[in-house]
């Protein structure tokens, strides 16, 4: 039987690039905590853009989807859901807002995990939310045709609790022994991963409680960034290194970087994604187009308008929109495609 035992992360010899993310990630860290006391209106419609954006990465990766339009409605509640994958859109925005609002109240226990995974199915009619798996199951990766490929076969189903609660008590004593949350809590992700306690649900718990994990350890680059669309961005790489970590998992003699550095990686991003954002709200000296301009600039394809309204959380549309004929009027941008393809790029 594998054992748990999260102390021994700090005997692992990590590469020097590891040890540059680390250090990177709390250099970006820093510097987020002062421009969270200096922007706090724009900090809201950045939270909102990362909430939609993270509710439609983490289903998509599961082969979960629902058209733009009717996700901002069962986001902003202005609607029921219609069908199975609304279901569980609306569940995923539940316990996503659940997580934000009251994370420093939820334990990293069975009982509350279990309550979240509750929460996921809210809007749904099964019978397996808030329970363990009572069948054994597969981690498989799904492309966006639902073609499946299995990837690591979990513990049995009889077997789950046991491991579940082993586990639980190996994080919680590595928190109370100091462990770095940036190390530890990839490798509990995994294991999680790896235990797939649930029937359903496993990959978009993983992503909510790698959030949890995050902000209770004072990393709030999520509540800004989609971590999820991150992970959704680079899906073949997150499984890939998923599988590379998860080698003789069952014996305890798995490599636990693989899957750390993809994570650590994934976290860097958001934090100089966070950073550049910051930057660009900081430009006050430049006029809207000047803005737009420099967003548009610095991009290495060419941006919707949705894309630079992300990029720009303190500019209404109508002023974006403004902006972009007047670059196009300046020939300083080209529209590239038409309708709802439309995007910009630097001439």
């Amino acid at each position: 039987m594998r054992k748990f035992n999260y102390l021994k992360l700090m005997d692992l010899s990590l590469p020097v690039n590891v040890y540059h993310m680390i250090a990177s990630i709390h250099e970006y860290k820093g510097k987020q905590e002062l421009y969270v006391e200096n922007y706090p209106d724009i900090l809201e419609k950045m939270i909102d853009v990362a909430k939609i954006q993270s509710t439609k990465s983490s289903n998509a990766i599961e082969g979960i989807y629902t058209n733009d339009t009717r996700l901002k409605e069962l986001m902003k509640k202005k609607a029921e859901p219609k069908n199975r994958n609304e279901e569980e859109i609306a569940g995923y925005r539940h316990v996503l807002d659940i997580v934000h609002e009251n994370y420093d109240y939820i334990e990293f226990s069975k009982n509350d995990i279990l309550t979240l995974h509750n929460h996921l199915y809210s809007y749904s009619y099964v019978n397996h939310k808030g329970r363990f798996k009572t069948m054994d199951n597969t981690i498989v990766e799904v492309d966006r045709l639902g073609n499946k490929k299995v990837l690591f076969q979990p513990i049995n189903s009889f077997e789950t609790e046991r491991y579940f609660d082993e586990m639980v008590e190996a994080y919680n004593k590595a928190v109370k022994e100091n462990i770095p949350p940036l190390i530890l809590i990839p490798a509990v992700i995994h294991d999680f991963l790896c235990i797939h306690p649930f029937d359903d649900g496993n990959g978009r718990m993983s992503r909510i409680l790698t959030l949890l994990l995050l902000y209770k350890s004072g990393y709030f680059v999520g509540r800004y960034i989609s971590i999820e669309m991150l992970i959704e961005e680079s899906k073949d790489s997150y499984y890939e290194e998923l599988q590379n970590s998860s080698e003789k998992w069952h014996i305890g003699e798995n490599d636990e970087l693989p899957f750390m550095k993809y994570m650590l990686g994934i976290i860097m991003k958001a934090y100089k994604e966070c950073d550049n954002r910051f930057k660009m709200i900081g430009e006050e000296k430049l006029t809207s187009p000047e803005r737009v301009f420099s967003v548009i600039q610095k991009s290495l394809e060419p941006l919707s308008k949705k894309d630079i309204m992300i990029l720009c959380p303190d500019i209404s549309q109508r002023t974006v929109e403004r902006a972009l004929k007047e670059l196009q009027d300046n020939e300083k941008i080209r529209q590239v495609g038409s309708g709802r393809s439309t995007k910009y790029i630097k001439i």
